[in-house]
């Protein structure tokens, strides 16, 4: 019988990149590329998609008005998730902006919903490779290669995050072990018998099943895990406490990748473990001033505003993903791919004003867990109290802080967070599993504003 084949030699385990050609294209080409993808694309809706069709013609827009970048930024209108949802709920499953013939979409997948109703997402063939390309990257960047065994901790289901992630590990080569409907205590002893390299989860989850082995009295440190890879929620590379709480729990190095249900797993994890970079082979985006519309300026923070070359299916054009980034310029690992510092550094829904103090979720989280007694479950609830945003901080102390000790610990957290931040904020504890768990996304902001002042802080 012959030797089996070796697909990647020594020297190509050790690359740079998964793709060096495509992750080091110089700026002036990376443009010219995005262009010429951008005017196929408008030709493409313009042809196939009711929806795009109905909007362009409403503002008298013809896909040869895009000559530029700055034309397709100005020219073409911005989307939200509610559009697409409204269409779907009017005409399910996928409303009139499927851009191919039903009988071509191949699988059926769905957001969250941890912004509200889920959003249905339809793949053809060719939109599960794509999608699957983008984890990739990430992947290698953080040194996870070719036949490595990923264990998947959550129940499959509809979740579109993680079926792309699966699409992702099938695209590298690496061996899949789906932890199915297991429990906690399950995921634990199915990892220690099977023995993967790469935990895939959510960070919080990830926390979570440490605090399980601890309470099991199993060695997670001493397990086969190596690498952690997360997505869903800020993770370690937006909340470095976080890192340190994963690395620490399971001997491991924990990874990131943001994305977008709907749009796809678009910003692999930059290997200096300080951001992400954006995908610029299967994405456009750029950003803006979520009060004014205007386009941010490079460093400062601005509203990610993302077109997706993906999905064939079901196209999505300057689509708000309300999520507050910083772009940065070159990175130094190399890429010349766009990179946001800090991965998402808030929501346009979910920033509030604090008595004229911009207060973002992930600078409360980053003091949050780096604070000695704090255990990594906690929340943000948002009220508005006479005319004025108020955020409370509800956590739950470590297990070896004395009850009679909260109090004071409490008053400990919130002269930090004034301290840091220069705001005041309502700081309380919360009795031990008094905070809920989630298996997937963990739900950190509970908005108790009114519906119709989110409604307009979000225009």
């Amino acid at each position: 019988m012959p030797a089996p084949v070796r697909h990647f030699t020594a020297k190509a385990r050790d690359a740079k990149f998964w793709n060096r050609y495509t992750e080091t294209l110089p700026r002036a080409e990376l443009d010219a590329l995005h262009l010429h993808k951008l005017e196929q694309l408008v030709d493409y809706v313009y042809a196939y998609s009711p929806f795009y069709r109905r909007r362009f013609d409403d503002i008298g827009l013809k896909p040869r008005h895009i000559k530029s970048i700055a034309d397709f930024k100005r020219l073409v209108p911005l989307t939200d998730k509610q559009d697409f949802i409204q269409l779907q709920q009017e005409r399910p499953p996928y409303g009139d902006t499927l851009t191919l013939p039903l009988e071509m979409v191949q699988h059926h997948v769905e957001t969250s919903g941890s912004t509200g109703l889920p959003l249905a997402v339809p793949y053809s063939a060719y939109d599960t490779e794509r999608v699957g390309e983008s984890w990739t990257y990430g992947f290698w960047a953080h040194g996870i290669r070719p036949g490595d065994a990923m264990y998947f901790a959550f129940n499959w289901g509809n979740f579109a995050g993680f079926w792309s992630c699966y699409f992702g590990a099938r695209r590298m080569g690496c061996r899949v072990i789906s932890g199915g409907g297991a429990d906690s205590q399950g995921h634990i002893r199915n990892i220690l018998r099977l023995k993967p390299k790469i935990l895939i989860s959510t960070p919080t989850f990830a926390l979570r099943l440490a605090q399980v082995a601890r309470e099991m009295g199993a060695d997670i440190r001493g397990s086969s895990i190596r690498y952690t890879y997360h997505a869903g929620e800020p993770g370690p590379f937006a909340l470095p406490a976080m890192k340190q709480q994963i690395d620490e729990a399971w001997g491991a190095d924990s990874g990131e990748l943001l994305g977008i249900a709907e749009i796809e797993a678009f910003a692999p994890g930059c290997p200096h473990r300080d951001g992400v970079h954006v995908n610029e082979m299967n994405v456009f985006s750029w950003s803006m001033d979520p009060k004014t519309g205007q386009e941010s300026a490079e460093g400062e923070i601005g509203e990610n505003i993302i077109t997706s070359y993906t999905y064939s299916a079901q196209p999505l054009l300057n689509y708000r993903s309300h999520d507050l980034v910083r772009r940065v310029g070159r990175c130094g690992c190399g890429r010349t791919w766009e990179k946001f510092q800090g991965v998402v550094l808030g929501r346009t829904d979910f920033m509030v004003t604090v008595r004229g103090t911009n207060v973002y979720q992930t600078a409360v989280e980053n003091l949050l867990g780096a604070f000695d007694g704090v255990s990594p479950f906690y929340q943000l609830v948002l009220d508005h109290v006479d005319g004025n945003d108020r955020m409370t901080v509800e956590f739950e102390p470590e297990a070896n802080i004395p009850e009679a000790d909260w109090p004071a610990l409490a008053r400990l957290v919130g002269e930090h967070i004034h301290k840091q931040l220069h705001v005041r904020l309502d700081v309380k504890p919360v009795k031990p599993h008094g905070l809920p768990r989630y298996d997937l996304k963990t739900k950190r902001i509970i908005d108790n504003r009114p519906k119709e002042l989110r409604r307009m802080l979000d225009r």
